[in-house]
């Protein structure tokens, strides 16, 4: 079984792991899973991630990008990764505003809920949408410089290795 098709465990000691020294305990995940968790990595991209506006948009995902590459040159794949779902995120957070301009899809949170049958109802309850062209162009800036990221090809040989190297050891 590959690693990225497991269940993300949050319950690793995430303050206390310094990623950077100990690759072995990075999991990838699905999609932005535990972005905001692995350091050193979240704080050196977290402060360039903005999308409120089209060039506030354009001005991070290239910065992120530049981090990404930078990562790349260092053979550093946990910093890839970290950088690929900080653009990822930039498309679905600017995605979600565009839609909601409170930035909430549904009227009550589902991970609240206690039962999967709650978490069903809530995820039903969602809030009308609005169209935001202005974060509908943020989203798109984001998500075409991470499908960049995505697809490099060290990123995905990276990945595998990774995933390889450190299948059950997370």
């Amino acid at each position: 079984m590959r690693a990225s098709s497991k269940s993300f465990d949050y319950t690793k000691d995430f303050k206390n792991i310094d990623f950077r020294a100990h690759p072995e305990l990075y999991q990838v995940g699905r999609g932005e899973q535990g972005v905001l968790l692995v350091e050193p990595y979240k704080s050196e991209i977290l402060p360039y991630w903005r999308f409120k506006t089209p060039a506030e948009a354009q001005q991070s995902a290239e910065r992120i990008y530049q981090l990404f590459l930078n990562y790349k040159q260092d053979g550093d794949f946990v910093g890839m990764d970290m950088a690929r779902k900080f653009l990822q995120m930039g498309y679905t957070r600017s995605r979600r505003y565009a839609n909601h301009q409170s930035g909430r899809k549904y009227q009550a949170n589902p991970q609240k809920e206690t039962t999967p049958e709650e978490m069903r109802e809530a995820r039903k309850r969602i809030l009308p949408q609005i169209q935001d062209s202005e974060k509908a162009e943020s989203a798109r800036i984001f998500y075409g410089i991470y499908l960049q990221a995505r697809n490099d090809i060290d990123y995905q040989r990276l990945k595998k290795l990774h995933e390889d190297k450190y299948a059950g050891k997370h």
